[in-house]
């Protein structure tokens, strides 16, 4: 029982001891960085797109790995499918006859913003559908919603049916909040 409660008084020294010097930020802060900033600033203000779900976005996708690559072809740090980045590329008026190197931080980042940003408008700035959309595709999300699988509002991301697309919603969310703790 001693040991026990040693054991216990420890446990709540380390734990008192990281609040104390702040321990636990700096270690979310290794876990949940703030990496190509140059370019996340500057088209998060530019689509009009809170930066800290780019982050959490990134996060997510490639955990700021630019070379990152899906079994389904998509990209680079937003993961985003070469169709999205030539649909994005017209909609911003680029020639559209250029390959552009999603791998390249600045490319991605510029199209996979463009693109959250489109998806926040589609779904009348509702966070949850864009990023179940960003993940599973608006088909997908406009079905669930015309079945009323979901809610037009977004407020039952547990009824979302793929189970990869409901845990990515949870996880971006998640991680916002933790952006925001430590950076807003």
């Amino acid at each position: 029982m001693k040991r026990f409660l040693g054991i216990i008084l420890i446990i709540l020294f380390l734990f008192g001891t990281m609040k104390l010097f702040k321990i636990d930020n700096i270690i979310l802060e290794k876990i949940y960085p703030i990496k190509y900033e140059e370019q996340v600033e500057k088209y998060s203000k530019e689509f009009g797109v809170d930066r800290l779900y780019v982050y959490a976005i990134i996060k997510a996708e490639s955990n700021f790995n630019e070379e990152a690559n899906s079994k389904s072809g998509a990209k680079g740090l937003m993961q985003l499918m070469d169709a999205t980045a030539e649909d994005i590329a017209k909609e911003l008026q680029m020639n559209t006859q250029e390959n552009y190197d999603l791998y390249n931080p600045e490319n991605n980042i510029r199209f996979g913003t463009k693109y959250f940003s489109n998806l926040l408008k589609l779904y009348n700035g509702n966070v949850r559908l864009a990023l179940a959309a960003y993940n599973a595709g608006k088909g997908n999300v406009n079905k669930w919603i015309e079945k009323g699988i979901i809610k037009e509002d977004g407020s039952d991301i547990e009824n979302i049916p793929f189970k990869e697309t409901n845990i990515y919603v949870r996880k971006i969310l998640q991680s916002y909040n933790i952006y925001q703790r430590l950076y807003d």
